[in-house]
């Protein structure tokens, strides 16, 4: 059930793909967040290659940031985002394997959330530089809840390979 006074709430999704043309898979899924009811798309970044985490004999990954601002509770959002998922054949084999689709809230609002099914913000955001370049971006000034501006965190990240890629 919505915000019960459709209060919109600020919203940032990370998206990944390294299987069946990873270029398409984010281009439409961005096009599919645009699509959710009571759901504005507000900023998509640029898209960016980054080296698999774990597994390592996988493609290369696609990754971008969308932010949006949404009548959706985190749990209904997280639902939908499933859904995106499942049209996109999005299949759960392990952690860090290679997918289709893969949608995950970074963060809405100023929230901090632990549930089982949900935590914002995303875990393991602040070690990933496949997630904190194209949200920095979009949103240079952010704060991540618990840990500091996205300006200070990147740094951590400066060894790990990650390229922005010039298509839009």
């Amino acid at each position: 059930m919505p915000h019960p006074d459709n209060k919109y709430s600020l919203a940032c999704i990370a998206l990944g793909s390294n299987l069946e043309n990873p270029i398409n898979q984010i281009q439409q899924a961005y096009r599919e967040l645009a699509e959710l009811s009571g759901t504005d798309l507000l900023k998509r970044s640029s898209l960016y290659k980054s080296a698999p985490i774990g597994k390592m004999n996988q493609p290369d990954y696609i990754n971008a940031v969308a932010q949006i601002n949404t009548v959706l509770t985190p749990h209904e959002l997280l639902s939908e985002l499933l859904k995106i998922e499942l049209q996109h054949n999005r299949v759960r084999e392990s952690p860090n394997a290679p997918r289709t689709l893969d949608l995950d809230i970074l963060l809405y609002d100023g929230l901090q959330l632990y549930s089982e099914q949900l935590t914002i913000p995303h875990p393991r955001m602040t070690q990933r530089a496949f997630v904190l370049y194209p949200l920095k971006e979009i949103a240079p000034d952010c704060y991540i809840p618990g840990h500091g501006r996205i300006s200070q965190l990147i740094t951590a990240c400066a060894d790990q390979m990650i390229e922005r890629l010039n298509i839009s």
